[in-house]
């Protein structure tokens, strides 16, 4: 999925589960998204963290 995918999914998750949503960058390049508590993965790999709290 595209970053601009991503972050859209991202957002859309946010608000609606009201939990903080990770995009990160898979092991084969392409962008994810998680709830940040279901993320065990590299920090590193971390682009940009949503908190439905602070948009």
């Amino acid at each position: 999925m595209s970053l601009k995918d991503a972050h859209a999914f991202a957002f859309s998750l946010a608000a609606t589960l009201m939990v903080t949503i990770v995009i990160f960058r898979a092991g084969d390049g392409t962008m994810s998204v998680t709830p940040a508590a279901e993320y065990d993965g590299d920090d590193d790999a971390i682009i940009e963290e949503m908190d439905p709290f602070a948009l």
